[in-house]
């Protein structure tokens, strides 16, 4: 089995990441940092607004299962690609919807979702597409978090079940 891999920004990594653990073909979820200027930030720092890293996730996946543009689409349908630099009460540019291709194949791809989900969109799209950067991963706590203590987080019961709900209905195909 070959594995690629996909970095997508889309608010709080705590939700995207219960969403993308549902899916099938995807083997590996990792949250951490990337697209920011400050080597090996951390939660408080990156939280602080000041390092200009995103929280972010690290899908691992199998194409054959499923493929990048599906991975795409899925993030485009399960949070809000038209909030500039924010998702819902989550505030700032780490919160910010982007898009980190691997490649330039993945890179057009990214352009290419972008225009399917304009079309379900009434307000332009903000998601951006970044060049290459550092990925950093998230202190070990934040891994599998809405598995963890995340079902006891009053933040996470309030966002996670609705971003779950829209995936299961949407996609229930593409799900575990």
């Amino acid at each position: 089995m070959t594995i690629e891999y996909a970095t997508i920004a889309g608010g709080c990594f705590w939700c995207t990441e219960a969403v993308f653990k549902q899916i099938t073909g995807v083997v590996s979820v990792e949250s951490g940092y990337i697209g920011g200027h400050t080597s090996n930030p951390t939660y408080r720092q990156v939280c602080d607004g000041n390092t200009g890293h995103a929280e972010a996730i690290r899908l691992g996946f199998d194409p054959e299962k499923v493929s990048y543009g599906d991975l795409l689409d899925i993030s485009f349908a399960t949070h809000d690609p038209t909030q500039l630099n924010r998702q819902g009460n989550d505030i700032g540019t780490q919160y910010r919807s982007a898009i980190f291709p691997a490649d330039e194949a993945q890179a057009e791809e990214a352009k290419a979702a972008i225009v399917r989900a304009q079309e379900d969109q009434t307000s332009p799209i903000v998601t951006t597409i970044e060049g290459p950067a550092e990925w950093y991963p998230a202190e070990e706590y934040h891994q599998n978090y809405w598995e963890g203590e995340g079902q006891q987080n009053r933040y996470c019961l309030a966002v996670i079940p609705a971003k779950l709900q829209k995936l299961h209905k949407r996609y229930a195909d593409r799900t575990k």
